[in-house]
């Protein structure tokens, strides 16, 4: 195994530095590089553009996670506050919730949860301007209430003084606090009297509120767990294909100019033109390199992921530590796969021997060679090998022998 990976990594290499065999120099390798990166820039972004073609699942469940917000909750204020949060950025010119949740399909696959629009609807009945005054009102005393707690704790703070100036027997005129003790004794008092009061207006408004029919509507609809529990079940189904969906689109961008690239490769190998042959090589490499990033990606969050996690649960309980064993084992298998389908089709030596040989080139540079000639003038290698059959020579790397067809070892 290490000897072929040695053999895959030394043609890759020569492959990448090199135009009909002759090794590139240094301005042109840097020119090389760098139309690498630009065009590795540009099919990630290009991959980053098609994922979101199909809209995820938080786009097409857009009502989930702040339902189930409101149903995990144990403030009892639970159902004020969601109502608020509807409210609070509510603004004339602004598109309605249900317009806002439908506008992700447009130019995208997929359809946004027929749940989520009616619970779109109803939050959409609850922002009028009535409902927006009461908001408004609210804000306004809590803020009066908070200016009356902070100037309490003002008073409070001179009050503390003022009794302690009062028991060591300081006179008044001498005392560093402006308000006298009894005067500020009233005024805290005053100021709690009016912090109940708005309290209680606030709590009043709050409930003229909730007790609206849109709001109660909205609310009801929020209690029913049949709704919550298909939009539930709908967001988890949708969040375990998602990354399937998006490996999908990425192959479907990559594959064509994979193909593409192969095929311009293989064409210009055997015309001969070095540098396209050397800019498609790594082009081709290029586009091989994210396919494989985003199938490891998906191997850790897509369906077989969720397979091996499923399995580990169900036999070993919480030992989840084992899926990295299972990964540790299969990632180099994989890999040796990889390597196994590159040496067959891309550096299948039998393959390229046979071609060159068919239009009399050298073996392993593939340049011109005269038929009888039996070292290649340009690098010196030896065209032939002797058949452990007949003994008599024939094409090196080719499976029969010329003279006999007995088979021949394929590692010659």
């Amino acid at each position: 195994m290490f000897i072929r990976i040695r053999q895959f990594l030394n043609q890759f290499f020569n492959k990448s530095r090199t135009i009909n065999n002759e090794p590139l120099n240094k301005v042109s390798l840097i020119v090389i590089i760098l139309i690498d990166i630009f065009i590795l820039i540009n099919v990630f972004t290009g991959l980053d553009d098609i994922s979101r073609w199909h809209i995820s699942p938080n786009q097409a469940y857009p009502c989930y996670a702040e339902w189930q917000d409101y149903l995990t909750q144990t403030n009892k204020d639970k159902d004020y506050e969601i109502i608020r949060r509807s409210l609070t950025h509510s603004i004339n010119n602004q598109p309605s919730f249900q317009q806002t949740y439908q506008q992700v399909e447009a130019g995208h696959l997929g359809k946004v949860s027929e749940t989520c629009l009616n619970y779109a609807a109803d939050k959409d009945k609850i922002k009028n301007p009535e409902n927006r005054q009461i908001i408004q009102t609210i804000d306004q005393k809590q803020t009066k209430v908070n200016n009356l707690d902070q100037t309490n704790r003002q008073i409070r703070s001179q009050y503390d003084s003022t009794l302690l100036e009062k028991i060591a027997g300081q006179p008044r005129e001498q005392s560093i606090n402006a308000v006298g003790a009894e005067k500020a004794k009233l005024e805290l008092e005053q100021n709690q009297r009016n912090i109940s009061i708005l309290k209680k207006e606030i709590s009043n408004l709050k409930t003229e509120l909730i007790t609206k029919p849109e709001s109660v509507g909205f609310i009801a609809f929020l209690q029913d767990d049949d709704k919550f529990k298909t939009v539930k079940k709908g967001y988890q189904q949708s969040s375990f294909w998602y990354p399937s969906i998006q490996l999908a689109f990425q192959s479907l961008f990559l594959i064509p100019l994979i193909f593409i690239a192969l095929l311009v490769n293989k064409f210009t190998q055997a015309r001969r033109y070095g540098l396209i042959s050397l800019i498609s090589w790594h082009l081709l490499v290029i586009f091989f390199i994210p396919l494989i990033l985003k199938i490891f990606e998906f191997l850790q969050i897509g369906v077989v992921f969720q397979f091996i996690f499923d399995i580990v649960s169900a036999l070993f309980g919480g030992l989840l530590f084992l899926i990295s064993y299972v990964y540790i084992l299969i990632i180099p298998l994989v890999g040796f796969g990889i390597i196994k389908f590159m040496q067959k089709v891309v550096f299948n030596s039998q393959v390229q021997a046979a071609n060159r040989i068919q239009k009399s080139r050298c073996i392993h540079c593939a340049k011109k060679i005269r038929p009888h000639d039996i070292y290649c003038p340009h690098c010196g290698t030896y065209q032939y090998i002797e058949c452990p059959n007949c003994h008599n020579v024939t094409y090196k790397h080719l499976p029969y022998c010329k003279e006999c067809g007995s088979p021949q070892n394929s590692t010659n």
